[in-house]
């Protein structure tokens, strides 16, 4: 049995919500980040970023959102976190340090918070 959600598209302060006007409005981004799937592409992608992009047909802001590893941006244009966790970790920005990055603060700060000081 499941429960019905009392305010279908309400959203949290703060929050984005991926829902389906995300993923359109973030296809091109999540298919490219879901190509880093592939080791030959994470190599073609470290190789060149510029290229790699304008293979999978991102705009101007969508190639200046991933070009400054704005994770929140990318999130806000439609990128859907598990797609860009793939991104993240072929920038060598991993899931804490995109977290960092989202909350505005240093990846020292941020591990601060974790109740695991040794997680990365």
């Amino acid at each position: 049995m499941s429960t019905t959600q009392l305010t279908p598209g309400a959203r949290i302060q703060g929050s984005e919500v991926f829902d389906l006007a995300s993923s359109w409005r973030g296809y091109r981004i999540n298919k490219m980040c879901n190509a880093l799937s592939v080791a030959a592409n994470r190599v073609a992608f470290q190789r060149d970023e510029e290229a790699f992009m304008a293979a999978h047909h991102l705009n101007e802001e969508e190639k200046q959102l991933v070009r400054q590893r704005d994770f929140s941006g990318l999130l806000a244009a439609g990128g859907n976190i598990y797609f860009l966790l793939k991104l993240g970790v072929v920038t060598g920005n991993g899931l804490y340090k995109m977290g960092a990055k989202m909350r505005g603060e240093s990846y020292e700060q941020f591990l601060a918070t974790r109740n695991d000081a040794g997680a990365t």
